[in-house]
């Protein structure tokens, strides 16, 4: 019997399980809800939604101010392309007029400059090649001269042994081949 009396005790079980299901704590956690609804209601109805609303007020605002803007700038373009059109078909007529007279006294220029401009050019361009074969010359010296150098440094660096620069160049002359 001792042994069904210490297992059938009169105590209440211990506290446990989840804390939000305990019907005890219900009123404290309904006030704690309801205080910080209200807090965050007010500072939403106080803080957020007025700087919420003030900008989009101000980008409406600025908004409507671009397209009116806007709207000037292209009546002011139109305007502007009108009177350009009409000034555009009167130097037109005119242009036209003076541009058959001017034709005729030009192509004789344009002819004779045209020939001096071919003559100077063909000129040009043989002293142009000249200066290229030379510099192409000189170009080729260099890149054997800088080739011969660096064959002899190669072969001084990766085998020990000193070339002569006549060596390097009858090697290089040979690769080439």
């Amino acid at each position: 019997m001792d042994a069904h009396a210490t297992t059938t005790g009169t105590e209440a079980p211990a506290s446990g399980g989840f804390p939000p299901f305990k019907t005890e704590t219900f009123p404290s956690q309904i006030f704690w809800l309801a205080v910080t609804f209200a807090f965050l209601f007010v500072v939403m109805w106080r803080i957020v939604v007025p700087r919420v609303g003030g900008t989009i007020e101000a980008r409406k605002a600025r908004k409507e101010g671009d397209l009116a803007m806007a709207e000037k700038h292209r009546q002011d373009a139109e305007a502007a392309s009108s009177a350009y059109e009409q000034a555009l078909s009167a130097a037109r007529a005119r242009a036209h007029g003076m541009a058959e007279d001017n034709r005729k006294k030009l192509m004789a220029e344009v002819d004779k400059a045209k020939a001096d401009a071919d003559a100077q050019a063909q000129a040009e361009l043989a002293k142009a090649e000249a200066r290229i074969a030379s510099v192409r010359e000189q170009s080729k010296t260099h890149v054997a001269n800088a080739a011969r150098d660096a064959a002899v440094a190669i072969v001084a660096r990766l085998t020990g042994d000193s070339v002569s620069p006549s060596e390097a160049e009858a090697a290089i002359a040979a690769a080439r081949r």
